[in-house]
């Protein structure tokens, strides 16, 4: 694995446990301006308005349980990869333990990675 395969690998990995902390700073480092999310529903959700419901708790995340990744394709300064985790959260007031698969997409910017988009699935 090179160094990129790990630094993104990483930066997945981070937001994971930031989900779980409520580390919104911490998030807030690893996304991008303008990310957005699409959950399982299809619901396309910006930054801002996910950590809103990180904050209110409409979005509890207490664990994930990383079970895979694959497909990491690099290509210049952009990168995608699939991971798959078992995440236990309470969205909009039931809780559950999903097996989600999270398509990432990152973009190098100023020598860095981040996180530009994340489409949410199960599996």
């Amino acid at each position: 694995m090179n160094m990129d395969e790990q630094q993104i690998i990483e930066l997945y990995r981070a937001v994971n446990q930031a989900m779980v902390a409520k580390d919104i700073d911490k998030l807030d480092r690893i996304l991008a301006d303008g990310m957005h999310l699409v959950h399982m529903t299809g619901y396309d959700q910006t930054k801002d308005e996910w950590f809103a419901q990180i904050r209110s708790e409409q979005m509890r995340y207490y664990s994930t349980k990383e079970e895979n990744i694959k497909d990491i394709k690099i290509e210049g300064n952009k990168a995608s990869f699939i991971g798959q985790s078992r995440v236990d959260a309470r969205i909009y007031g039931s809780r559950h333990t999903w097996r989600l698969q999270v398509k990432n997409y990152f973009e190098k910017r100023n020598g860095e990675w981040i996180i530009v988009r994340q489409e949410a699935s199960t599996y």
